[in-house]
């Protein structure tokens, strides 16, 4: 029982500076000459993919106009599998389908719409009001 006696008073201390034995922090070394070079390389790079994406574009305003929303290169239709043409395919249906429901609706159909969905809730999902007044 010895052991729980011993009680240490006064408030509790912040650890001190060099001076009083505390820890020290050391100091970051700057990177300024290797971000320069590696703000070079990107600039490079940012170039060459302005580069490609301008050529891309060429390819498409004057090669195909198939109209395809596809991320694919316009090369690289050859390389793909039966699956890959049917996939991009049914995903360029779903999204016109989707972007025609959306054009059908005026912004206060949707307004209404969520209106008459809220009203149909319970009130268990109504915010509880906090407070005075």
């Amino acid at each position: 029982m010895a052991d729980y006696n011993f009680r240490p008073g006064g408030s509790l201390k912040f650890k001190g500076g060099v001076a009083e034995g505390g820890i020290v922090k050391k100091k970051k070394k700057s990177k300024h000459k290797s971000n320069s070079q590696s703000d070079s390389a990107k600039d490079r790079e940012r170039e060459r993919v302005k580069e490609l994406l301008f050529k891309e574009e060429a390819e498409l305003a004057s090669g195909s106009a198939s109209g395809s929303n596809s991320p694919a290169l316009p090369g690289s239709d050859v390389r793909k599998t039966d699956a890959e043409r049917r996939f991009e395919e049914a995903q360029r249906r779903r999204l016109e389908n989707k972007v025609a429901q959306l054009a059908r609706k005026t912004h206060k159909d949707r307004v209404n719409e969520l209106n008459a969905k809220l009203e149909s809730l319970s009130e268990h999902h109504d915010i509880p009001k906090v407070g005075p007044g």
